[in-house]
């Protein structure tokens, strides 16, 4: 049973969601504050924690470092704000996805399925991804149909390919990708990003594998 850690400071959806979450067969432990949350992660383990940005004690980035000090459990972020800028903070310190208040249960539910089921490629293996009607060998650097890239675009890719579903902000896949002293140029990831889909979307204009999460950054769905 897939054990969740929730944190938040209003009593009303803490129960709400414990009662969601049990009801769909998850192991489900609340708590109110960062404090709280980081000494029941350390205690209980959970498989994956849901995140509010704004508790009362610390703000919840400070939480997202605490916990990624030791554990590389995802994490989603719930978020009221409306700045994507925090949300982009949140991702940055190691966030996995983010959903923003007020939410449906059915979409938090389908980003919680997301992040447990996200296939992680071990390394030194010869992962395939397939993206469309392309199969992408990552340990070959091919792709079928004689699809080439530059060494760029292979880098880019394979970030994004490497984490399916993750929302991965701009400014990680600058850093990644181009150094540290570009992660404002986010017009190259644009010039990227657009070359790629050229290249391995069946519609280009409308891509449904390289997605644009607009303000935050970019993510593969497979």
């Amino acid at each position: 049973m897939t054990r969740i850690l929730v944190v938040d400071d209003e009593p009303q959806l803490l129960r709400a969601l414990r009662v969601n979450l049990v009801a769909r067969q998850y192991e489900v432990a609340v708590a109110a504050d960062g404090g709280t949350a980081l000494r029941q992660a350390a205690d209980w383990h959970p498989d994956l924690v849901v995140l509010d940005l704004g508790l009362p004690d610390m703000d919840g980035v400070e939480v997202i470092h605490g916990l990624r000090g030791w554990t590389r459990i995802p994490i989603i972020v719930l978020s009221g704000r409306a700045d994507s800028h925090d949300k982009v903070d949140a991702l940055d310190a190691g966030a996995d996805d983010y959903v923003t208040k007020p939410f449906g249960i059915d979409e938090l539910l389908a980003r919680i399925r997301a992040v447990t089921r996200r296939a992680t490629v071990s390394e030194g293996g010869s992962p395939r991804v397939q993206v469309g009607s392309f199969e992408v060998d990552l340990a070959a650097k091919t792709i079928s149909g004689g699809i080439r890239l530059t060494p760029t675009e292979w880098h880019l890719l394979e970030l994004l390919v490497r984490n399916p579903g993750k929302l991965i902000s701009q400014r990680q896949l600058l850093t990644e990708v181009w150094g540290p002293a570009y992660v404002k140029e986010s017009h190259y990831l644009r010039q990227y990003m657009a070359q790629l889909r050229r290249k391995l979307e069946a519609d280009p204009g409308r891509p449904a594998h390289l997605l644009t999460e607009p303000g935050m950054g970019y993510r593969f769905q497979p």
